[in-house]
């Protein structure tokens, strides 16, 4: 053994210290003062006697007894200060103890090397107990492969004792050396204990050396005891993924328990998640086995970096195969662009069919619209568009919520909202809401999709959808009034209410298509292309849902639906918008006498009944003059919240850089 390997001894004197392990040198130069020959060590030299304690001692001469005593220990057998106890009536509960006046970091040391110890114990009981004639030939032959490994472990420890003898081995190259027994032996143990508390033989013997490795390669729990270290919540069904908004399911249904055995400690999370990920795959009707080389295998001894080696070859496969089968066969990434396609509204014209054959039940009252009938609806707007081309357009759904989008934002707690709503007020409902204000797309995903597109990820996509439908509500609205303006324009209406309302109008339109523009463009496209990017590198089913999440949050924060203050802002905007297009109206009726195109023969007949009638330009001119105020109103409102929005923008772009981009687009219609 190359003595190089290990590092000094906290314990050794200073003249000392530039030695790893206690060599022959060392005690020919401490001979007079231990009584140490040169030749070795022998600990004949000392017979302490039971009343002289250790710490009597120097403290290297306490380390040479220390080794000494745990050579001792690990095969079983008692030391000068070094107990072995066993619990009255508990065969397998064993306790090591030291002289309490032994050096703290002697101590430490030795009490790292017990569990070790411990194990030997056990597993030497268990052979001796279990080569009996009536324990069975299972038992017989799980004995002998054990008496096989013993060997092994009692030819280490004769080493060890070996490069002691010759002033070769310090208390840190003990452990050194008798890590890559640990994790076999502790993990031997462990199924002896269980073998031992119930009594196995037969079948319940291999059955109980299976189930330590079932999970990690199958996915599979078998455990009747509760004795694994993961823990399986049947409560939790995969179904509540696409049901209940804070379904745990992902997080919950396998986890871990407080009591991990020591050598797996660090690699607990690997097993879980490499378990979590077969299951997906058997829940699918995907049995699937990771392959088990014969060097690969948890069942052969080896050391701590060897199973480490073998659980991580496991999660490989695993991840590597359930990532391929949602990508592939249940193609993740085009159900992802179908979701685009409508909630994100990336292909609209289904959106503007369907807009004008479903007005009049969006015009309803929550209450009173009949879901059924927008969703036929809906389904003739997809038949007759490209939508029609989508292979998982059936997928799509409607439905009508009964609440405002911010009362519906106030009611998910786990949302990470900016900035607080400043009182209850604030969220009252409008007097009269319509399902112009309540409508949203829904979609169906199924099992394993549902892992990364939950019932969560899809209430986020309805709250983009939601905000993009209310904005093409508004812009529509504003378009139909602009038409009419036009209208009048044609038919040479160009007086000064006609002039004004044609001002507003363009920069309210100004407006709502700079918003559409900043969440279409400068939002959900760039953001998606990211997340686009990302999954196709992801290494694990994990990624790809962390990928996906951090773009749902994002696109939530940057539409502005985790800023209540200036959601509040712009919906005030579009309630202005939507108000001064239903006014416009008004000019209808100022004008209902007017000719329809300038080439109609009543044209003439028009221009002479009005020239007769002075009492009807009267009438005109002072409804000119109700709507121009009724106009100048609205432009005061639309002006002073636009105003208003300004340093809103500013003050909050410093922390939230993005919105630098939106107060460019929406101030520019101020200046204009």
């Amino acid at each position: 053994m190359d003595s190089t390997m290990a590092t000094p001894c906290p314990s050794t004197p200073k003249w000392n210290a530039d030695r790893p392990f206690l060599t022959g040198r060392f005690h020919q130069e401490i001979k007079s003062t231990s009584g140490i020959t040169s030749k070795g060590f022998s600990t004949d030299h000392f017979s302490p006697g039971v009343d002289k304690p250790i710490g009597c001692y120097h403290a290297a001469i306490q380390e040479l007894i220390v080794i000494d005593d745990l050579l001792f220990a690990l095969v079983g057998i008692e030391g000068r200060y070094i107990s072995i106890k066993r619990l009255r009536g508990k065969d397998d509960s064993i306790i090591f103890q030291v002289d309490s006046s032994m050096d703290l970091a002697l101590q430490d040391s030795a009490k790292r090397i017990f569990p070790l110890c411990e194990s030997y114990l056990l597993v030497n009981q268990f052979v001796e107990s279990r080569s009996h004639f009536k324990t069975g030939l299972v038992n017989h032959a799980f004995a002998a492969a054990l008496r096989a490994l013993l060997l092994d472990y009692q030819a280490m420890v004769a080493q060890l004792e070996h490069q002691f003898r010759l002033g070769r081995l310090s208390i840190q190259g003990l452990w050194f050396y008798c890590q890559p027994m640990m994790g076999s032996m502790q993990a031997l143990s462990i199924v002896i204990k269980k073998a031992s508390a119930n009594n196995f033989t037969g079948s319940a013997v291999l059955n109980l050396l299976h189930t330590q490795f079932r999970w990690v390669y199958e996915g599979v729990i078998d455990d009747p005891y509760g004795e694994f270290f993961i823990a399986e919540n049947k409560s939790l069904q995969k179904e509540s993924l696409t049901q209940d908004y804070d379904a745990k399911y992902w997080q919950q249904r396998y986890s871990l328990k407080g009591d991990i055995p020591s050598f797996l400690a660090n690699a607990a999370e690997t097993i879980l998640t490499t378990g979590k990920y077969l299951n997906v795959m058997k829940e699918c009707g995907h049995n699937i086995q990771v392959p088990m080389a014969e060097n690969s295998k948890l069942t052969s001894v080896g050391s701590s970096h060897h199973y480490r080696e073998c659980i991580k070859a496991a999660y490989d496969f695993a991840s590597g195969e359930l990532l391929n089968l949602i990508k592939e066969k249940y193609d993740l990434m085009g159900k992802l662009r179908s979701i685009k396609h409508y909630l994100l509204l990336d292909q609209g014209d289904f959106l503007v069919h369907f807009m004008d054959i479903a007005r009049e039940e969006l015009m309803k009252k929550p209450d009173d619209i009949s879901v059924e009938k927008l969703q036929s609806l809906l389904d003739l707007a997809l038949r007759s568009t490209a939508a029609v081309a989508d292979p998982f357009h059936e997928d799509l759904t409607c439905c009508v919520e009964q609440t405002t989008l911010l009362k519906r934002l106030s009611t998910l707690k786990d949302l990470e909202i900016s900035q607080t709503v400043s009182s209850s007020t604030d969220l009252e409902e409008p007097v009269s809401i319509t399902g112009l204000e309540t409508f949203s797309l829904s979609y169906k995903v199924r099992w394993p999709l549902s892992l990364v597109i939950s019932r969560k990820s899809l209430t986020k996509y309805q709250l983009i959808f939601r905000s993009l439908f209310h904005c093409k509500h508004v812009n529509r609205q504003l378009c139909a009034a602009w038409q009419l303006h036009q209208g009048l324009r044609r038919l040479d209406m160009q007086g000064i209410a006609i002039s004004v309302s044609s001002l507003l109008c363009r920069n309210m339109l100004k407006f709502i298509n700079s918003l559409l523009h900043y969440l279409t463009f400068e939002v959900l496209e760039p953001n998606w292309h990211v997340m686009h990017n990302r999954l196709q590198t992801a290494k694990s089913i994990d990624e790809v849902i962390q990928y996906h999440n951090f773009f749902l949050e994002k696109c939530l924060r940057e539409c502005l639906l985790l800023s209540p203050v200036l959601l509040k802002k712009v919906e005030r905007m579009k309630l202005i918008c939507l108000q001064y297009a239903a006014a416009t109206q008004w000019l209808i009726t100022y004008s209902n006498d007017t000719p329809k195109t300038d080439d109609s023969p009543n044209v003439e007949k028009y221009k002479q009944l009005k020239l007769r009638i002075p009492s009807r330009t009267q009438k005109v001119a002072s409804e000119n003059a109700s709507v121009i105020e009724s106009i100048l109103k609205f432009e005061r409102e639309f002006t002073a919240e636009l105003r208003s929005l300004g340093p809103i923008l500013s003050s909050s772009s410093r922390a939230e850089p993005y919105l630098t981009h939106l107060a460019q687009w929406l101030l520019g219609v101020g200046r204009d």
